[in-house]
């Protein structure tokens, strides 16, 4: 009879402990599913990265529109669009880019006082799921 009884206690015992173990998996299960569909944000592609302007006379200004598409699931928010350097003026859709859909990052660069060789650095700061990206103007400003 102690035989008996002993066995019984063992299996409420591994009965009991393994649907606790049941629970905490499909729990488990849930939040890393939630967390994935979180982490699914928006994503920022660029048509072209790099823009090479090639030779320009000192003085004149050059302007390229970068054309970028959000191939993510969650809208795109630019949060701050800044230049290397005071002679390259950007400006930037202000609205959410929804998935699917492009908007744009306008470049100015005034060459006065620029002669030689040049790359401006334009750093984009987002909510996109590449947070920080670049692109680049490039080119020579030959003298007046």
């Amino acid at each position: 009879m102690n035989k008996l009884k002993s066995f019984l206690a063992c299996f409420v015992l591994v009965t009991l402990v393994s649907c606790g173990n049941a629970e905490k998996t499909t729990e488990q299960t849930t939040t890393d599913t939630t967390t994935n569909e979180a982490a699914q944000g928006g994503k920022i592609e660029f048509e072209e990265s790099v823009y090479d302007f090639g030779e320009v006379k000192e003085g004149e200004v050059v302007e390229h529109v970068y054309t970028y598409t959000n191939t993510g699931a969650a809208p795109v928010i630019l949060s701050q669009v800044s230049a290397s350097c005071g002679c390259t003026t950007p400006s930037y859709t202000q609205t959410p880019v929804l998935p699917g859909k492009t908007g744009e990052i306008k470049v100015s660069f005034d060459s006065n006082g620029q002669v030689g060789k040049q790359q401006k650095i334009v750093t984009i700061a987002s909510n996109a799921e590449n947070g920080v990206t670049t692109i680049q103007l490039k080119g020579e400003v030959l003298p007046k």
